[in-house]
């Protein structure tokens, strides 16, 4: 029983969400099945906007998969140089590409099992384009919004994507996995944002259990940075504060110079030497003076 009213909640929730977005749609530009399987895996590590500027060029110089399998990697890697790790993409792109020619005459295949063996494809990527080039996905792609809002929403308590996806996949329906994807990741980037979400203009702010105290959720901690500027502790022994790598230096400057003769006071002329010779007797007598015979 409790499971079916969750199952009803998560639905009312998402059915809301898609009525907040309903232009949510995969924002990487592409004509194919093969432009969308290329841009998604260059847009690993950066931004869709990113990859939009740089397809057109690529994709007009090598339109399929034979034309880029015997692309020369120098010639693509001035292509994409403005995407992170473009040698990386570089080579993913190009390998699968000859893969395709290789194995499939040249055409993207239909399943998740047969996508994932291309270089650079993982689970994410193969569903992006079984879901939206053949509207046939196998699983839910989970990015750092979907895995942010899904928990915040309470959809899951999992941290590691995989397990995320079993949960909304138990979730959801099949035909609404590929919605779910884009659905989150449009109200991440308007709305429920990683930091300063703006939940007082979040449409399921009175389901959310997160409302207005989502900044904490769905984010890694961050890191403890130590203090430059703070003293280094001394350690302590048995014999004493151990001394430091200055301190050592520090005495042995100091025994040296004390051996060269270094800081001791000199006669600044011959008539100050002539006193000192002098006192030195009379002080002599003086204590003789006072001894009893």
């Amino acid at each position: 029983m409790a499971r079916s009213r969750a199952l009803l909640e998560a639905e009312q929730t998402f059915a809301r969400l898609r009525a907040a977005h309903p232009d949510a749609k995969t924002a990487l530009d592409h004509r194919s099945p093969f432009e969308l399987l290329v841009a998604t895996v260059l847009s690993a590590q950066t931004t869709d906007v990113n990859v939009n500027k740089a397809t057109p060029t690529l994709f007009s110089r090598w339109p399929n998969a034979e034309a880029l399998s015997r692309a020369e990697p120098g010639d693509v890697e001035k292509v994409i140089g403005s995407l992170g790790f473009f040698r990386q993409k570089t080579k993913s792109v190009i390998g699968l590409s000859k893969a395709l020619v290789e194995k499939f005459g040249g055409e993207v295949p239909k399943s998740l099992a047969e996508l994932v063996t291309l270089p650079g494809v993982g689970r994410k990527t193969a569903n992006v384009v079984l879901g939206v080039a053949f509207n046939a996905p196998e699983g839910v792609v989970v990015d750092t919004h979907v895995q942010r809002l899904s928990q915040r929403l309470g959809w899951t308590k999992e941290t590691e994507p995989e397990k995320i996806e079993q949960d909304l996949m138990r979730l959801f329906p099949r035909e609404e996995w590929d919605a779910i994807g884009h659905t989150l990741i449009f109200h991440g980037r308007r709305i429920c944002t990683a930091i300063r979400p703006a939940c007082a203009a979040c449409p399921v702010n009175d389901v959310c259990p997160s409302a207005f105290k989502a900044e904490r959720v769905g984010r890694k901690p961050g890191r403890i940075r130590s203090d430059s500027r703070a003293p280094t502790k001394t350690t302590a022994t048995k014999s004493g504060p151990k001394k430091t790598a200055a301190s050592k230096t520090a005495v042995t400057q100091k025994t040296a110079a004390s051996k060269s003769g270094a800081g001791k006071p000199r006669a600044t002329s011959p008539a100050a030497t002539k006193t000192t010779a002098a006192t030195k007797p009379r002080k002599k007598a003086s204590r003789n003076a006072g001894v009893r015979r």
